[in-house]
């Protein structure tokens, strides 16, 4: 069996474990994450990640090993260089981290590939989720951002829709969770972290709320979710496990605009990453 890993790479953490590729599916005894300062000087980054991959990938033969890694952007993906300018992994500006990790693990480039974050949802979702049938579908995270991809049958992009014009600002100001946190306090004057805590709120606040997210999102939909023509719309992230409450209102908005669109809600939410990008990676080696 082919030795793959499939790494999540986020601003704070890094989260990764191997993958059986036959039942493609992580296998769970080798799953490890790690804290990870990405504010902090690179050396510091690389050692972090270094001794994380190295526990998973202790008892592999390093000759054998096929590397995927979910990276967040702006990245050069085809040839592992980071584009960050400001924020999370400012130092890492530039390096190419592929090589870096090249010589740090003793492996070779045709071992290791990088994807997109928001493509390795939906890579994973389509690798061993619940879309394994579909061949056009669109993926969107829901959750602290707003996270968008598209699979075309053949690969997952990303579409990056996050700061696209969307009502009086973008779309990530009305589906990502501050909608929740900001609007829950111009309504109550009170303070929630997000969708967990509107759960305990009193019914008709949150019925409120769920009402007006399931509008904004219709709205995203027929803006620019139709236009791929999508067989099918998977949804991820912690909002993603709120949906019962706005999936009612949901429908009916795209019943009324006659998008006649199933949505089915991921399978293996934070997992699919490291699925995707262990997907991802096994079919770009064609191994």
């Amino acid at each position: 069996m082919q030795n793959i890993v499939g790494i999540d790479i986020g601003g704070s953490h890094i989260t990764m474990a191997q993958v059986d590729p036959e039942k493609r599916e992580i296998i769970s005894s080798t799953y490890v994450r790690e804290h990870v300062d990405s504010f902090g000087p690179k050396e510091n980054i690389f050692s972090a990640w270094i001794s994380a991959i190295e526990k998973v990938t202790h008892d592999l033969v390093k000759s054998e090993l096929l590397i995927g890694i979910a990276m967040p952007g702006p990245f050069n993906y085809e040839n592992g260089i980071s584009l960050m300018q400001q924020g999370k992994f400012i130092d890492m500006y530039q390096v190419n981290i592929k090589q870096e990790l090249i010589e740090r693990l003793s492996i070779s480039a045709d071992q290791i590939y990088f994807v997109n974050d928001a493509g390795a949802f939906l890579e994973g979702e389509v690798f061993g989720g619940c879309v394994r049938e579909y061949s056009r579908i669109f993926g969107v995270t829901l959750g602290t951002g707003l996270g968008t991809a598209f699979y075309d049958g053949k690969v997952a992009s990303d579409e990056d829709l996050w700061d696209s014009p969307f009502k009086d600002s973008i779309c990530e100001d009305y589906l990502a969770t501050r909608w929740f946190v900001n609007h829950y306090k111009a309504l109550t004057g009170g303070e929630i972290s997000g969708t967990k805590d509107l759960l305990d709120q009193p019914e008709d606040i949150q019925t409120k709320m769920f009402d007006e997210y399931a509008d904004s999102f219709a709205e995203f939909i027929v803006q620019y979710v139709r236009n791929y023509d999508p067989e099918v719309l998977v949804i991820g992230g912690n909002i993603a496990k709120v949906y019962p409450y706005f999936k009612k209102r949901l429908n009916q908005h795209l019943e009324a605009q006659k998008i006649n669109l199933p949505i089915k809600i991921s399978a293996i939410f934070e997992d699919a990453a490291i699925l995707g990008a262990a997907g991802y990676a096994l079919k770009k080696s064609n191994r």
